[in-house]
């Protein structure tokens, strides 16, 4: 492959991730919430499948790679809409869980079943030997991009 033609490629690929990234894939899955706000929902419920008594701020802003504070700013809009609560440690009075609500495990479902609603309509379109074969390809794009040393370094 001549240099034009892999830097043509190369903004092809550019441009095509782009627009995958700026595609709204959560549209219409839980239009009420921000992004952030449902990442830390589902991030809570899968904590819980660890410690069925809820995760710690310090868990939440690790596992998510945010500040605590940010944590806390997003945990208290959740708790006001009644998605999460606050729980002191039964066996630490200084530590505070966070679990969800009746209502907050029904927001995820209905965000996950709309979320892998639009992943059924794409294998639909592209057909399960493509989707499989760009399942394939993504799955190397990220190994690739994660095992990749920055050139800058």
């Amino acid at each position: 492959m001549s240099s034009h033609e892999q830097h043509s490629t190369g903004q092809r690929l550019f441009r095509a991730f782009d627009r995958v990234r700026k595609a709204n894939w959560r549209r219409g899955a839980e239009a009420s919430h921000r992004p952030s706000e449902m990442k830390l929902l589902f991030y809570v419920k899968r904590g819980l499948s660890f410690n069925a008594l809820g995760m710690t701020i310090s868990e939440i802003s690790s596992g998510l790679e945010v500040t605590s504070p940010t944590v806390t700013q997003l945990i208290n809009s959740l708790e006001t809409q009644g998605l999460v609560e606050r729980r002191m440690d039964q066996d630490d009075r200084r530590v505070v869980r966070v679990t969800l609500t009746d209502e907050g495990h029904a927001s995820i479902a209905k965000a996950r079943e709309a979320l892998f609603g639009r992943f059924d309509d794409l294998i639909e379109h592209l057909g399960t030997q493509r989707s499989e074969q760009l399942a394939d390809l993504l799955e190397e794009v990220a190994e690739f991009m994660s095992n990749r040393p920055d050139k800058a370094e």
